[in-house]
């Protein structure tokens, strides 16, 4: 008998059969688990906020109307109020908000809470605020602009910069 021949017999053998032992071990499971957490906070977010554009006019000799949006996103049930400040313009007041053109000139407008124009915004919360309850998805908030008939300034391009607030 070939010696070579058998020990390779007995080690293809013994291969074959370590494998086969092994096989089931492979097949053997161990479960567990683990937990998923969040915690949700309460909070609110300006998502945004558009221009509001007047856009291009000669004398103001009547009222100019335009809106813009702001979108507010808070968790659900989170009461909101949305304030707008006085702006920019030097001597602005809330009966007078200002936008500043060449020379310091400046054009007087306002911003209300209703498409009548009555309630003029501002910042005091339950006063002249917009108040809502987050939905838990983006809310818009439309704010109407006005300038009123007044004395035309020189032409040229007026602006101002207003401060939106949201109190949660």
């Amino acid at each position: 008998m070939n010696f070579g021949i058998l020990v390779r017999g007995l080690v293809a053998g013994g291969f074959a059969a370590l494998t086969c032992l092994t096989s089931p071990a492979l097949a053997a499971t161990a479960t567990g688990s683990f937990a998923v957490r969040i915690t949700i906070t309460t909070e609110c977010k300006l998502v945004s906020a558009s221009d509001l554009d007047f856009g291009s006019h000669g004398v103001i000799d009547a009222n100019l109307d335009s809106t813009s949006t702001i979108s507010v996103q808070c968790t659900t049930g989170t009461p909101y109020n949305v304030g707008i400040g006085l702006g920019t313009g030097s001597g602005a007041s809330l009966t007078a908000r200002l936008m500043t053109g060449p020379g310091a000139a400046t054009v007087s407008y306002n911003l209300y809470r209703d498409v009548n124009h009555t309630n003029v915004w501002g910042t005091t919360v339950l006063t002249d605020t917009v108040s809502g309850t987050g939905n838990g998805a983006v809310q818009p908030i439309t704010v109407f602009g006005r300038v009123p008939p007044q004395s035309t300034p020189g032409a040229g391009a007026y602006s101002d910069t207003v401060a939106v607030t949201v109190t949660y």
